[in-house]
């Protein structure tokens, strides 16, 4: 009997979530996140004195997705639900501009954070009612993987037990309908660098967090060869004394080698309000302490956007520029995944 008849359907759809996870962490590529809601969005282009409309969004969509050259070194695109409906100019739907150019199309599946009850000011992120049909619909547009984010602070007596689980539990449900619908997840705990703990106090909380994220995944019977984890590195907070790069380093890798199995294909990080030379900097120093179990890459938001997103300031003059300024920060990152990135090639 031919081997391709006899094979098990859902052997072979797990063996595509397998290449999808690896191809999203690809040496040298990461992840562009361009998922913020109508209202983030809006935020940020009215800070900039413009007009946020459907088409004002879906013109600075355009402006990173189309990007020349960005496909060297980003290997997938997070999508919010409007963005993953919309179109390039020419009538390209955008999961086909990014398919194109051999770029995977990611979509934003949870409906946010909202207040945990008996957890005074923290959260549990939601988003899992509909959410087996709400895959099957993205699938069907063109996605490839989702994302889900749950966000955790630190301060007195924080993050709690329950908020710890309650997050971990959401995280291993989105996962196991992802890969049951066909998407690869990216699984995001956020350990929030808002207050003035240590580097000390992140590294302990974020452990804590992530052995109880992979304690959830397995019982929920997640293949995790098919996952990408999106972790915040293990960084002081905004108000403490700054660490130096290498501490930075340090600390998230006895963090991650301590929680993180080696059959995870790859961990992207998340850039969690770090400016956009520092989270390639750190970034840099991690990768250069390999070799690791897993690939290292990068899955930034506003550290690949916000340059450009001031360049552009929707002026449609600026827009060359503005994707000269994408592709810098993209290139940057993409050697800072490899450990090869170096201050001149700011200037480059």
């Amino acid at each position: 009997m031919n081997a391709a008849h006899s094979a098990d359907p859902a052997e072979l759809d797990r063996s595509q979530l397998h290449r999808t996870a690896a191809a999203l962490v690809a040496p040298g590529k990461g992840v562009l996140a361009a998922d913020e809601s109508v209202a983030t969005i809006t935020q940020r282009l009215e800070a900039l004195g413009v007009e946020s409309t459907a088409e004002t969004r879906r013109r600075y969509r355009e402006l990173l997705l189309g990007a020349p050259r960005i496909d060297s070194h980003v290997s997938g695109v997070i999508l919010y639900d409007e963005t993953l409906r919309q179109a390039a100019t020419d009538g390209t739907p955008f999961p086909e501009l990014l398919a194109s150019r051999g770029i995977l199309a990611g979509i934003k599946v949870d409906t946010g954070a909202k207040p945990l009850a008996g957890a005074p000011g923290e959260t549990v992120t939601e988003g899992l009612d509909g959410l087996r049909e709400r895959i099957a619909e993205y699938r069907d547009l063109g996605a490839s993987f989702a994302k889900w984010r749950a966000v955790l602070s630190i301060g007195p007596g924080r993050p709690s037990r329950p908020c710890v689980v309650a997050n971990a539990h959401a995280l291993a449900r989105y996962a196991a309908l992802c890969q049951e619908g066909g998407l690869v997840p990216i699984v995001e705990p956020e350990v929030l660098m808002d207050g003035d703990h240590d580097l000390d106090r992140c590294g302990r909380v974020t452990t804590t967090v992530l052995r109880a994220v992979f304690d959830q995944l397995h019982g929920a019977g997640v293949d995790l060869r098919a996952i990408v984890l999106k972790p915040s590195m293990v960084l002081p907070g905004s108000g403490a004394e700054p660490a130096e790069v290498a501490a930075v380093a340090d600390a998230t890798l006895r963090c991650l080698r301590d929680t993180v199995p080696a059959s995870v294909p790859g961990i992207a990080f998340l850039s969690g309000g770090q400016g956009s030379r520092l989270a390639t900097e750190h970034l840099h120093a991690i990768a250069s302490l390999g070799p690791h179990p897993w690939a290292v890459t990068f899955s930034y938001g506003r550290a690949l956007q916000d340059d450009a997103l001031r360049t552009w300031r929707g002026e449609p003059a600026n827009v060359g520029t503005a994707r000269s300024v994408l592709l810098r920060r993209v290139r940057c990152s993409g050697a800072a995944a490899l450990g090869s990135y170096s201050p001149a090639m700011e200037a480059a």
